[in-house]
C-alpha cells in the first residue's frame, strides 16, 4: 500500500524484506542516541509486524521511506496516535515521527517525506492538529519540526513517562504543534 509519493520518495506499507532496515534503525546508536533502548533482532521483529499490522488496521503508523530512484527502503516516517501522552497531549491527537538510517542524513529525506504526510494528514485525513515531539536537546529533530512549519508549543515542555527515571537526560521532551488552518496559511 502507497501512502504518498514526493519527487525522490515512495511512502509505503512494510514489506518482508524491510525486516533488516527495522533492525538495522532501531539497534543503531546513532539513530537511537535519545532513546533509552536499543532493540535487538527479536525485538525488532516485533515492533516491524506491530506497525505493518497497525498501517493494515487504521491507515496510521511509521511508513517505510523507498527511493524512488533505486527501490531502497531507507527509514520511515509516519502518523500515529498519541494516546499514551495523556495528560500533555490529548487523546486522539496525532503525532509525525521518523527515523532514517544514518547514511542518508543531511539530505533533507525526512523533511520531503514529512511535508507529504503533513498533506496526507491535512487533506486525505481530515485532521485538526498533527504535533511532534523530541527530548529538549535532540537539534536534528526539532530542526525537522521547524522546517516543515511546526511551531513549539509554549508551556507543552514534558517528561516523557515511558522515559525511566535512570536515564534523566532523556526525560525532558519539546513538544511542536501545527493545525490545519496554520498548514493551509503556508
Amino acid at each position: 500500500m502507497i501512502i504518498a509519493e514526493t519527487e525522490r520518495l515512495i511512502i509505503r506499507n512494510w514489506r518482508d524484506e524491510d525486516r533488516d532496515l527495522a533492525y538495522e534503525i532501531n539497534s543503531d546508536d546513532k539513530v537511537m542516541e535519545f532513546f533509552p533502548f536499543r532493540r535487538s533482532r527479536t525485538e525488532a521483529d516485533e515492533f516491524f509486524e506491530r506497525v505493518r499490522s497497525m498501517i493494515a488496521d487504521t491507515g496510521l503508523g511509521l511508513y517505510v521511506l523507498e527511493l524512488r530512484a533505486s527501490g531502497e527502503a531507507i527509514g520511515y516516517c509516519g502518523l500515529m496516535r498519541t494516546d499514551h501522552l495523556e495528560p500533555f497531549v490529548p487523546v486522539g491527537t496525532v503525532e509525525i515521527g521518523w527515523r532514517l538510517a544514518t547514511p542518508f542524513w543531511g539530505k533533507g529525506f525526512v523533511s520531503e517525506a514529512a511535508r507529504a504526510l503533513l498533506a496526507h494528514g491535512f487533506q486525505t485525513l481530515d485532521l485538526d492538529r498533527i504535533v511532534s515531539f523530541a527530548v529538549h536537546n535532540n537539534i536534528r529533530s526539532t530542526s525537522v519540526m521547524e522546517r516543515i512549519g511546526m511551531h513549539r508549543v509554549e508551556d507543552g515542555d514534558f517528561d516523557h513517562p515511558s522515559v525511566p527515571d535512570t536515564y534523566p537526560h532523556l526525560k525532558r521532551h519539546v513538544l511542536y504543534s501545527l493545525t490545519a488552518a496554520e498548514w493551509r496559511l503556508r
